[in-house]
């Protein structure tokens, strides 16, 4: 293994810092400077030099809450420097602390303290990514189709994920399985209406028929999630599976075809379903759970 391969698994757990090859040793947020050009440093920085983080996975900032911050701002300053990347002479990209970015503006700052890194494009992604899955207030969604880009797009395996965001490998995978479910349930965990416990239950049904009218019992009857469970449980029994037959019965997908639904529902970071008749005609659905996500899947597809 190489130093620079043997650095990097070195840094698994250690937040976003241990991402950066040049991450300090120590730094002293006490000591501000002017705007200067090294790095591996805390400046102050002109808000004007200061470009937002292309790779954020978040676009929407809770507007009453970046008010608070901003008035919090005023009395006391910027207590934690946000962090940059150099491009330029004077030209700086955010890497984390966007919230705090914005709240400057909102203050009527015009320079703010900031540690100023080096880092790659795949390095930026990632910790915007890493940074992203470590807020309180994320949803189940948010999370798991996170996870899923970081496999997909800064090419990490699944073993490593769970160091990498601080996770055990068994809550990484239970969190990537919600991306099997319908639309129509991931939406519903997204927006709150389902909670994580009946959500796994649902992920253990294989036909999705049958999550989806027991996710409907749930909405509309308030199932418990041992209940979910119990129903579950039952679906997989001999009586269940004679009520399944006409599913049965539907062609199945080739290895070659689950190979490239696999493939597609990585690179798209959401559950791609193909489907395929006996004469070899059908389709490839790939859904989307809002306008930003649907945005998200249309840059990949370049179109």
């Amino acid at each position: 293994m190489s130093d620079n391969k043997s650095k990097r698994r070195n840094a698994l757990g250690r937040g976003l810092g241990a991402l950066l090859d040049d991450a300090p040793a120590s730094s002293h947020p006490e000591k501000l400077m002017p705007e200067v050009n090294p790095v591996n440093t805390i400046n102050e920085i002109d808000l004007l030099n200061i470009e937002v983080n292309p790779f954020q996975p978040r676009t929407q900032f809770d507007e009453e809450a970046l008010a608070e911050l901003a008035e919090s701002i005023k009395v006391q300053g910027i207590i934690q420097p946000i962090t940059v990347r150099k491009l330029s002479e004077r030209k700086y990209q955010l890497i984390s602390g966007e919230r705090r970015f914005h709240a400057s503006k909102l203050a009527g700052l015009l320079r703010v303290p900031a540690y100023v890194r080096t880092a790659n494009d795949q390095q930026m992604l990632e910790m915007a990514l890493i940074e992203n899955i470590q807020r309180e207030n994320l949803n189940a969604m948010e999370i798991a189709l996170s996870y899923q880009r970081l496999l997909s797009e800064c090419e990490l395996r699944q073993e490593d994920l769970g160091d990498r965001v601080g996770k055990k490998r068994s809550t990484v995978t239970n969190y990537l399985r919600l991306l099997k479910l319908p639309p129509d349930i991931q939406a519903a965990i997204r927006d709150g209406k389902l909670g994580m416990g009946h959500a796994r239950a649902l992920v253990n049904i294989e036909n999705v028929d049958q999550q989806l009218d027991i996710f409907h019992r749930i909405v509309k009857d308030d199932l418990s999630v041992r209940k979910v469970e119990e129903l579950a449980k039952n679906l997989k029994s001999p009586e269940a599976g004679q009520e399944d037959k006409a599913t049965q019965a539907k062609p199945t997908l080739t290895y070659e075809l689950k190979q490239m639904q696999d493939k597609l529902s990585s690179h798209f970071g959401s559950r791609v379903n193909i489907q395929n008749d006996q004469n070899n005609k059908g389709f490839i659905k790939i859904p989307y759970l809002s306008h930003e996500d649907l945005n998200r899947i249309i840059e990949i597809l370049d179109v």
